[in-house]
């Protein structure tokens, strides 16, 4: 799964902060969220783009970068009704973080609480007989998107196919926490 980081934070002091520690730990930085690399998955380059998000463009623009695999440090108000169609955006991809100080640790035991609702949902429903296209259409994916969500899905549960991943997912579903 792309561990690339998302952040939405409301100040530059707290960017400044997020992309210190970032640049710390190998990423790369840079100021905007329009991408020209002709790559879709960057997840490799270990870019974070970051800037204010003024308007609902280039919110757009940076979910888009995010979903393309990299990392993203949005200044605006997460509270706002910009902000929390962000990091609803966002969410989609994975954990949206608003503490610029600590990324929160996940939780080994809760691997399902992990995955993102798009895995969860493509999971349900190949758990319940439906075919991977099947799957994809009923979510309104790709096929390709499908099959790198599942993908993904198979790295974090620890499992080498997509049977694995269906049975691992119905096995910790079915646990009282």
């Amino acid at each position: 799964m792309s561990d690339a980081p998302r952040y939405v934070v409301s100040t530059s002091t707290d960017a400044t902060s997020v992309l210190r520690r970032l640049a710390r730990g190998g990423w790369q930085t840079r100021e905007g969220f329009a991408l020209t690399e002709v790559a879709w998955d960057m997840a490799e380059a270990r870019l974070v783009l970051f800037g204010r998000v003024p308007d609902a463009e280039t919110a757009h623009l940076a979910v888009l970068a995010a979903a393309r695999g990299t990392g993203i440090v949005a200044i605006t108000d997460p509270a706002g009704d910009l902000g929390r169609a962000l990091v609803a955006d966002l969410g989609r991809l994975g954990p949206v973080y608003a503490d610029p100080d600590a990324e929160p640790e996940p939780d080994s035991d809760d691997v399902v609480g992990q995955l993102i609702p798009e895995q969860r949902a493509l999971l349900e429903r190949l758990a319940n007989g439906e075919t991977i296209a099947a799957a994809a259409a009923a979510e309104f994916l790709s096929l390709r998107t499908a099959n790198r969500r599942i993908a993904q899905a198979r790295e974090l549960l620890g499992v080498r196919t997509t049977r694995e991943a269906v049975l691992a997912y119905v096995r910790q579903r079915s646990q009282p926490n």
